[in-house]
């Protein structure tokens, strides 16, 4: 029988990001998007630089900034990891929209090598959860 729950837990390569009950999960993954509800059949896949979000049970949303990693579901358990993960309300907006503008310089005009592709998806997932933790969205996403 299927639970009415799930156990979720974002871990990040330096810390527990988030750990509780939600009753959704939505995460952006190379193949697109998906939602994940009590009794999702087992699934591993690729998550795409994005901000995930976590339905509580108390009926609030986490979002979660991650840079890319993985998201396993399996008896009625959630786990996203990522090297890099950071909770919504722990980003300014206006400092990540910088940040962003600063990484996508850099992609375009300086280099194209992995640690500035990195700083540029890091940059680019926390404005995306930023917005979706504030409601206000960024001009500046490519």
């Amino acid at each position: 029988m299927a639970t009415s729950t799930l156990h979720v837990e974002v871990v990040s390569a330096e810390r527990s990001i988030w750990s509780g009950e939600a009753v959704n999960v939505i995460a952006r993954t190379v193949e697109g998007d998906i939602g994940i509800l009590p009794g999702h059949s087992p699934l591993v896949a690729l998550l795409q630089p994005s901000a995930v979000e976590i339905f509580t049970l108390e009926g609030n949303r986490e979002i979660v900034a991650v840079d890319g990693g993985f998201i396993s579901v399996a008896q009625g358990r959630v786990s996203v990891l990522s090297a890099f993960a950071r909770l919504g309300h722990e980003i300014d907006q206006h400092e990540a929209e910088q940040e962003y503008a600063t990484a996508l310089e850099r992609l375009e005009h300086e280099s194209d090598d992995e640690a500035t592709r990195q700083h540029f998806n890091r940059a680019r997932a926390q404005v995306r959860a930023a917005e979706k933790y504030t409601g206000q969205a960024s001009t500046q996403l490519v």
